[in-house]
């Protein structure tokens, strides 16, 4: 079951529209704190700039939208950054598009389109994922079917999140929660009923877009 859309990792992009320069930064963010750090940060090291615009959107019904124009027209950058991630169903996630102005202003429309484009811009860059819940299940295996597991996970109904060396191999799988049962019932015929189930919960896992 798909809970959220959000990004992948921490990106930036960046364009020139009538000799501005429009730096976006993006990042997942979990909470307040964590995106109020990030605006920080990138205010800090952009201090020069003529504006850096932030937005954020955090929740999964998107509980908390904030943004702030940073001296830009009053509803001509932060707000419809916000209202962008909305319609596309992004949250958790923080935006900051730095200005550097170039001498040409672009007028009330012409800025919404620079700082919109500029953060879509940065979410490709960031990558669009899918926030879905999963199973996880932590199976106990001997080394002689590592690498049988590891070929079937390419491509299959599971992905490995995590492999433990010790005197056996412990794996961490994740599947979509209707393919849990054929997960397991694929170890126990893979290893001749001899994989441990150690341990089996429900978690959020990002799939790509």
């Amino acid at each position: 079951m798909i809970q959220y859309k959000t990004v992948m990792k921490e990106a930036e992009a960046e364009q020139i529209i009538e000799k501005s320069r429009f730096i976006a930064h993006v990042k997942p963010v979990e909470s307040r704190e964590e995106a109020d750090a990030f605006i920080a940060s990138i205010r800090a090291r952009y201090k020069t700039a003529t504006h850096n615009v932030p937005a954020l959107v955090l929740g999964d019904k998107f509980q908390i939208q904030w943004a702030s124009d940073d001296g830009e027209p009053q509803g001509t950058s932060g707000a419809p950054m916000v209202q962008m991630l909305v319609k596309e169903g992004i949250t958790n996630v923080a935006v900051v598009v730095t200005r550097y102005f170039g001498g040409i202003k672009l007028g009330t429309g012409g800025l919404v389109r620079a700082y919109t484009g500029s953060a879509k811009l940065g979410l490709e860059a960031a990558g669009i994922c899918q926030v879905k819940e999963m199973a996880l299940l932590r199976f106990k295996v001997d080394y002689s079917f590592l690498n049988r597991i590891q070929n079937l996970s390419q491509g299959g109904n599971f992905s490995i999140e995590d492999i433990l060396y010790e005197e056996a191999v412990t794996l961490k799988l994740s599947a979509e929660m209707e393919d849990a049962e054929s997960v397991r019932a694929l170890m126990a015929e893979l290893t001749s009923g001899t994989a441990l189930l150690i341990s089996e919960s429900t978690g959020l896992a990002k799939n790509a877009v």
